[in-house]
């Protein structure tokens, strides 16, 4: 009995393990309760917003105040906090990003200018300096600074004459804008300069290649300073922005009609001619490359025809010495001919292969300097034998040839052959002279004068 007691206690214990250990593997494999629908979606949408407001992409900017001072120097700001300060658009911001063309953007309450280095907001009391591209610390963008906390420090008066505060930063803005560019133009006309003077004296491999860099350079420099005169032509051409450009006046509630921009007009004006006689002095530079790029080709022709006349004048000399060979070749065979008892027979044969050599060389030649002779009248040329007359005045035409590069320009009516126009000139003079002293003779010996066309006639015909 013990020992049944005994095994059924065992039995009872294995099978508890064993649904203890099948409730344990259950447990684990069973996923994490997940939570409803809705509370998921709302989760991770709110969790998107805030990687997307972590992950803006933010400005660094520099900030004058009215009176000119720095009062924030690389200072970090969003884009949706910098809208929502300065009553800005999206695509307004946009624009200060991108790099591709300048413009300057007149609003309500600011001005955004993206000029080559600059992006610059300006409004009624501050300006904002755009740092975009981590460039702090170029050069230009320091003279910038410098330049924009002096013009903006200065004291102006109430008088006639004063600028307001914000044409003080656009102009300060433009100064660095047209400074840059004439640097930058000085820098690479000075090269091309010297390139196109070397190559006057001498055409080198190296310096085509060098004047083939320099010249894109130049076609980049006058495309971006181009786009600059653009800018400000467009902006010129649109009195409303011109009006809305008194920020100040605005901010007082003081409105200006579309016509009454006569300061900022004149301002834009005197930078927009700046601008111009860069655009103007980089295309005459341009032009000068491209003309002596024809230059070159042209030599370069006229060294391959040459060339090709001397390889002309190599096959023309071989064609002769293999023609007047031809005949000694015919006489050096093994055959048995009758002169070979002859004491002359040598020298026969020898001054005849001379003598076709020489007659075919000198053909030859002839055909080629013929061939030389590039005219614009065909073969002929204008003193030919295949002329034709022009109409005469009774509209009757001498003769008819199709082919009009063998027509040669006759005289003008009057003119006798070989007279220049200053000959005929005079002759007329002479002539019109004689008939007027002839028809005073004729005149004072009661005969009948003649016709001042006879009078020429006759002394044509004397």
């Amino acid at each position: 009995m013990s020992g049944v007691a005994g095994s059924t206690l065992f039995t009872e214990l294995f099978d508890f393990k064993r649904n203890k250990a099948a409730e344990s593997k259950s447990y684990l494999r069973q996923p994490p309760a997940l939570i409803n629908d809705g509370t998921e979606g709302s989760f991770n949408i709110g969790r998107g917003l805030v990687a997307k407001a972590s992950n803006e992409p933010r400005l660094r900017c520099t900030e004058f105040d009215s009176t000119g001072n720095v009062t924030l120097v690389n200072g970090e700001f969003k884009k949706s906090e910098l809208i929502a300060k300065y009553g800005l658009l999206p695509r307004d911001l946009r624009k200060i990003d991108s790099s591709t063309l300048p413009h300057i953007l007149v609003r309500p309450r600011a001005i955004l200018i993206n000029l080559l280095h600059l992006r610059v907001l300006i409004k009624a009391d501050r300006v904002l300096v755009f740092d975009a591209y981590g460039s702090t610390d170029s050069y230009m963008q320091s003279l910038f600074v410098y330049d924009l906390e002096g013009k903006l420090q200065q004291k102006q008066g109430q008088t006639a004459g004063a600028l307001p505060y914000e044409f003080r930063a656009l102009e300060a803005v433009l100064i660095s804008v047209t400074s840059g560019l004439e640097e930058e133009f000085n820098g690479v006309r000075d090269p091309v300069v010297s390139v196109l003077r070397a190559l006057e004296e001498d055409i080198d491999r190296d310096k085509l290649r060098h004047l083939l860099i320099y010249s894109k350079k130049l076609g980049t420099f006058e495309q971006k300073a181009r786009l600059v005169r653009d800018a400000i032509d467009d902006l010129l051409e649109a009195d409303d922005d011109l009006a809305a450009m008194y920020l100040t006046e605005n901010s007082k509630g003081v409105r200006r009609e579309e016509h009454e921009h006569q300061e900022v007009e004149m301002l834009l004006e005197s930078y927009h001619k700046v601008c111009d006689e860069i655009v103007q002095a980089s295309g005459n530079l341009v032009t000068g490359i491209r003309n002596t790029e024809e230059v070159v080709k042209a030599i370069l022709d006229a060294n391959r025809n040459s060339l090709m006349l001397l390889d002309l004048k190599f096959s023309i000399g071989t064609l002769g010495l293999a023609t007047g060979t031809l005949f000694s070749a015919l006489y050096g065979m093994n055959l048995k001919n009758f002169i070979e008892e002859s004491d002359l027979g040598f020298g026969a044969v020898s001054v005849t292969c001379f003598a076709i050599t020489i007659v075919v060389c000198v053909y030859g030649l002839a055909k080629l300097r013929k061939l030389q002779r590039v005219r614009m009248w065909g073969e002929s040329g204008v003193g030919g034998a295949s002329m034709v007359s022009l109409p005469t005045r009774g509209g009757a035409l001498a003769s008819h040839r199709p082919n009009w590069r063998a027509d040669t320009v006759e005289p003008v009516w009057g003119s006798l052959p070989g007279e220049g126009r200053v000959e005929r000139i005079k002759r007329i003079k002479d002539n019109a002279a004689a008939a007027a002293a002839r028809s005073a003779t004729l005149k004072g010996a009661n005969v009948p004068p003649t016709s001042s066309g006879e009078a020429t006639k006759q002394s044509e015909s004397s």
